[in-house]
């Protein structure tokens, strides 16, 4: 078996879910929140067989949006610089760690 962990972001959270319910998988998840820009996250957890871990990998991928908002611009009132001060930034997208699972119990 396997363990998977994906952070994901809020927004993307609901659709990953419905995907994975939809496909006979399940999940269990805890709210975070971190990073440079404390951007909101939920870390899902999925115990998975290990010949089923390509199937859940590829729904995470399929479900998950990265979003790039491009350029900053200055703020309204402030005179434009004559260089960038800002470079494109990438936010959300989706974190996946995957370990083998010794043991798994259900109480």
């Amino acid at each position: 078996m396997k363990m998977v962990m994906a952070v994901v972001p809020r927004d993307d959270t609901e659709c990953v879910l419905q995907a994975l319910v939809s496909a006979g998988h399940t999940a269990t998840f805890v709210e975070s929140r971190g990073g440079v820009l404390r951007q909101e996250k939920k870390m899902l957890f999925i115990a998975v067989q290990s010949d089923a871990l390509k199937e859940v990998l590829d729904i995470i991928k399929e479900s998950c949006h990265c979003q790039d908002p491009g350029a900053l611009h200055p703020a309204e009132g402030m005179p434009p610089s004559p260089e960038p001060t800002s470079t494109p930034t990438r936010l959300g997208g989706t974190v996946v760690f995957v370990w083998d699972l010794e043991q798994f119990e259900i109480y």
